[in-house]
């Protein structure tokens, strides 16, 4: 590393498979550089190693170097011997963990925990992170909670009074939208709190490369993302039941709108895997309008993916950052909401949460009469998202001044 140029530490994202990460990492970039001269970038992200190999291969920018947390031995079996070191010295596992990142720490202007939604339950406890945080608090750097939502914690209430403590000990959070403001807010934590916007909404949208020019986009297409993730939320875990209704939805919106469907996956890691799910229910859509539904292959990065999402006429998404790379294409868009993330989102660009729908709405006739209503005010949408979106993004571009506060 250059000595001469400001080194930040992007802390804690996944893997590029995940085009919301990889997202997150081209915006965050874009901000740092507008606000620093000649930034360079170390991402130390939760991997293993063969995504590492792959987040190589994958990276395009050569101000950005990969390293992963040491996930494998902060997570894996221990000898006798070592669990009782680990049980007196319970900071041990906490450096082990961040190993790769340590000779760095010293050097860096401030670490940033990216990742968006780290900082929550969705996901389970997240211990990985706050450990994280430690480490960097421990060694005296600032540590950022960057562009990303938090909590809430209320349903563990031993727990939150944990991350009260904890979240008032981090050097700032970046808030990337006011429901997890008010959120830090009704537990009492307001001193270092920035509300900012998702830095993905300044990502740069790709068209593809596509020799075979095998990909085209019809007019008047609707864009749908569908995750394996929502069973969790809509099934009580039930995949094969939430594939089913996946089907039945995207096949009653086929026949009621007589609009052109592109599936389009936003991540595709092993077990999360969005094509493979979407693959799965467009073999059990109906075989008369199958010719209407086309499956985006998995092989687009972020930005690609947005030029894709920015082609549609309509998209309706559960990944948040499927929806952002719409809202920021001003592109009408319908999120299906199973956090807060989603619904903060919305509150801020429009003002209510009308274009988000539960988990307990997401049936065929519901979410087509949503689609419908959105179809039928589209161009009254498109018109607000071309006025509120610089908004967001200059909003979104605010979290680079604000980091000069706390930077050496």
């Amino acid at each position: 590393m250059n000595k001469n140029r400001p080194l930040f530490i992007l802390a804690g994202n996944g893997p590029y498979e995940n085009r919301g990460c990889e997202a997150i990492v081209q915006g965050t970039v874009k901000i740092l550089r507008h606000n620093f001269h000649d930034p360079m970038f170390l991402s130390v992200s939760v991997l293993k190693k063969t995504e590492l190999e792959r987040q190589f291969r994958a990276e395009t920018d050569p101000a950005i170097t990969h390293k992963k947390m040491n996930i494998d031995q902060y997570f894996g079996k221990k000898s006798f011997l070592q669990r009782i070191f680990f049980m007196f010295d319970k900071k041990k596992n906490k450096y082990l963990l961040c190993n790769e990142m340590l000779p760095y720490i010293d050097d860096a202007c401030a670490v940033l925990s990216v990742g968006g939604d780290n900082y929550s339950l969705d996901y389970g406890i997240p211990k990985l992170f706050t450990d994280i945080d430690d480490v960097i608090l421990d060694k005296k750097r600032p540590i950022i909670l960057w562009g990303a939502s938090v909590g809430p914690f209320d349903r563990l209430p031993k727990y939150e009074r944990y991350m009260v403590r904890h979240l008032k000990s981090v050097t700032a959070i970046f808030a990337r939208e006011s429901v997890t403001v008010d959120y830090l807010s009704k537990i009492g934590i307001t001193e270092n709190v920035y509300q900012v916007a998702d830095p993905a909404f300044l990502m740069e949208s790709v068209k593809p490369r596509d020799e075979n020019k095998k990909l085209t986009i019809k007019q008047g297409a609707i864009g749908l993302n569908l995750s394996p993730l929502m069973a969790r939320y809509v099934t009580a875990g039930d995949l094969p039941q939430w594939e089913r209704i996946a089907a039945n939805i995207i096949s009653t919106i086929a026949k009621k709108t007589c609009c052109p469907l592109y599936l389009i996956p936003h991540v595709t890691i092993p077990g999360l895997d969005d094509f493979t799910f979407l693959e799965k229910v467009w073999n059990l859509t109906d075989a008369q309008i199958k010719s209407e539904i086309t499956l985006i292959p998995p092989n687009y990065n972020a930005a690609e993916t947005k030029w894709i999402i920015g082609n549609m006429s309509l998209f309706a998404g559960a990944r948040t950052h499927s929806t952002i790379a719409a809202f920021s294409s001003n592109i009408p868009t319908i999120s299906f909401a199973y956090s807060i993330k989603a619904k903060g989102i919305n509150r801020d660009i429009f003002g209510h949460e009308e274009y988000c729908l539960d988990p307990v709405q997401l049936t065929p006739e519901i979410v087509t009469l949503r689609i419908k209503s959105l179809l039928a005010t589209s161009d009254e949408v498109r018109n607000e998202l071309q006025e509120k979106i610089p908004i967001i993004q200059e909003s979104a571009m605010n979290a680079g001044k604000y980091l000069h506060e706390f930077v050496d």
